[in-house]
């Protein structure tokens, strides 16, 4: 580890999460680093556009660079190529919002968003990050991931954003066995009041689970039987159809059973 780059990746996790802006002290303190220190490793992220400094009060915020590392990562990103055209035939047949994710250490990340076809005005959830625990995205990617991985997670201090997100780790690993049982996963509200969310997850060339795919909304559209059968169902199939585009062995992806 090259401890510069560590303490520089720091502050920017710093302004990401406790920003918009920090000074050199509060950024000091945060990393328990000198102030010179931090003051040097600002100046040097602010030559190279990946922090700005605010002209009234001295702190500093995110810079415009970042925004370019992003959209590179997303374009590099395989799993996003492919899935552009699975997500919006997804969302015409589901007539519900998609969103495609991967597993960033305990959260999700989206990588794509297809809008609702006949929707009212939307917000772009891209780049959006989101605790595993409390989304059908990161339960479909958990459950058929390493069981290493799986163990640490469940093993980790649960996520709260509602009243009704699992804090209980035996309930969520049951969801997870019941993930590999039916190919797919469901959030009832867990993350946001009145959202639910029904996932799959999607494997890559070599049988790995690289991501997932599901569809976003309203809980009373997707979570209300019969719908919730007919729309488990689509994002499976639409799961398997990406799976099978990123060149994933027909027997490797372990989804069974519905």
């Amino acid at each position: 580890m090259v401890q510069a780059v560590q303490r520089a990746v720091q502050i920017l996790r710093e302004l990401a999460s406790t920003g918009p802006r920090l000074g050199v002290t509060e950024l000091a303190d945060r990393l328990g680093v000198a102030k010179p220190t931090v003051h040097a490793l600002l100046r040097t992220l602010e030559a190279e556009g990946l922090v700005v400094q605010d002209r009234d009060s001295s702190k500093y915020q995110l810079g415009p660079d970042l925004v370019q590392l992003g959209n590179a990562y997303l374009d590099t990103q395989e799993l996003r190529t492919r899935s552009l055209t699975w997500a919006d035939q997804l969302a015409t047949r589901a007539n519900e919002a998609v969103w495609v994710a991967v597993l960033t250490g305990d959260h999700i990340l989206v990588v794509h968003h297809a809008f609702r076809p006949e929707g009212a005005v939307q917000i772009l959830e891209v780049g959006a990050s989101i605790p595993w625990s409390t989304c059908a995205l990161g339960k479909a990617i958990v459950a058929c991931g390493p069981a290493s991985e799986r163990d640490r997670l469940l093993a980790g201090e649960p996520a709260v954003l509602t009243g009704a997100s699992i804090t209980d780790p035996q309930e969520l690993a049951g969801q997870l066995k019941e993930v590999l049982r039916t190919g797919y996963a469901m959030e009832d509200q867990e993350s946001a009041i009145g959202d639910a969310g029904i996932a799959s997850p999607v494997f890559d060339r070599s049988g790995e689970v690289v991501g997932a795919i599901g569809i976003v909304g309203p809980v009373e559209r997707l979570l209300a039987e019969p719908a919730r059968q007919e729309l488990a169902v689509v994002v499976r199939e639409t799961a398997r159809n990406l799976s099978r585009d990123l060149g994933a062995p027909r027997g490797g992806a372990r989804i069974t059973g519905t």
